[in-house]
């Protein structure tokens, strides 16, 4: 005579199954598995389990064992199914995906379902269901840049070693400018959001000026010294590193993260800088603006009070911008680098690779 497989839950097992029972959003096939391994813990017989919750007896048998051989685990995943692939779709599918990847067409830069199917002589939902299972989106694209700075493994070690240790009795600034702000004014008024409608704006605007931001982020704190100029040459930038030396404590020694634009290493910055030991100056690696700190909270900046607001003069787009500084620093909060050095360096050694491979060919 078979007897069915004992089952003894542990307690996290129990509180688990009890909440899989009687979760309202819990799929139906989940909470009758749970309900059978809870009755089975109770010592009921398989044939009393399918009459309690009116099931059959093959239903019963099937998850007590997966339970009993996989616990939780057996419970979440469903067999695998037999059957075989669509002919048709084993067939075309490498040649498709080698198409797609390997072959654009005459007359675009990269393939549709309806240009590939008509280009093979099959369907558009047969490319579709190819390039999903695939992970296929021609449609889409990335930008990016790997720096050919020669001292890149330099500069990343500096500036990333400032980040995660940065120096006692110093403050950390990550600085940059945010040229070319356009004031901008819609040509009508927007319509506003409401239940069922995102809010609306324009799609042409009129052009009142422009201004430059200069922003340096405390990196310990998160507060921000900032102001607004109409240009960004040198003689702003030292105007700027003079805001700085008088906003900061004048025993602190000043390290600031910048980028390799030319006005950062102009001459008569230079002679400012011999003037003013305690300043230090971090440059970034060419074409590694994601280095800079600053950089994540002028997307904050631009997302959420730039983009959508309207401005019909540059003083009133100044004046927006110096509120959102100062409401930032009534409650600072800085960003937290966690990247490591190393993991960087490996990661742009691959790009490399990838680039080298590419041009190879």
């Amino acid at each position: 005579m078979r007897t069915a497989i004992p089952i003894i839950l542990t307690e996290a097992e129990r509180q688990t199954l009890m909440r899989w029972s009687r979760g309202r959003s819990t799929p139906a096939r989940q909470v009758l598995r749970a309900q059978i391994v809870l009755l089975a813990a109770q010592g009921k017989m398989n044939k009393e389990i399918v009459t309690e919750l009116a099931t059959d007896a093959q239903t019963v048998k099937r998850w007590r064992n997966r339970f009993a051989e996989h616990r939780l685990k057996g419970l979440s995943q469903d067999a695998p199914r037999g059957g075989r692939k669509p002919p048709a779709q084993a067939k075309l599918a490498p040649m498709i995906i080698k198409k797609t990847t390997q072959e654009p067409p005459l007359n675009a830069t990269h393939w549709s379902t309806r240009s590939l199917a008509q280009e093979l002589g099959t369907s558009h939902s047969m490319i579709h269901r190819v390039w999903q299972a695939a992970g296929l989106k021609p449609h889409r694209v990335k930008t990016f840049k790997v720096s050919n700075d020669p001292h890149f493994t330099e500069k990343l070690l500096d500036v990333v070693g400032l980040y995660l240790n940065p120096p006692e009795h110093a403050l950390v600034l990550c600085a940059d400018e945010k040229s070319q702000i356009q004031a901008l004014d819609r040509t009508q008024p927007g319509l506003p959001l409401k239940k069922g409608r995102c809010g609306t704006m324009t799609h042409d605007y009129k052009r009142n000026g422009t201004t430059t931001l200069f922003a340096a982020l405390e990196l310990a704190e998160g507060k921000l010294i900032g102001t607004c100029m109409p240009k960004h040459r040198h003689q702003e930038w030292l105007k700027f590193l003079k805001l700085i030396d008088r906003e900061t404590p004048p025993d602190l020694e000043v390290h600031l993260i910048v980028d390799n634009y030319r006005t950062h290493k102009h001459q008569k910055v230079q002679a400012w800088l011999k003037r003013n030991p305690r300043f230090h100056f971090h440059f970034t690696p060419t074409s590694s603006s994601w280095l800079n700190l600053i950089e994540r909270w002028f997307r904050e900046l631009t997302h959420k009070r730039i983009r959508r607001g309207t401005f019909t003069s540059v003083a009133e787009l100044t004046a927006a911008i110096m509120s959102y500084i100062n409401v930032h620093n009534a409650n600072p909060k800085s960003f937290t680098w966690t990247a490591k050095a190393q993991d960087i360096l490996v990661k742009v050694e691959r790009a490399r690779n990838v680039l080298h491979n590419v041009a190879s060919e």
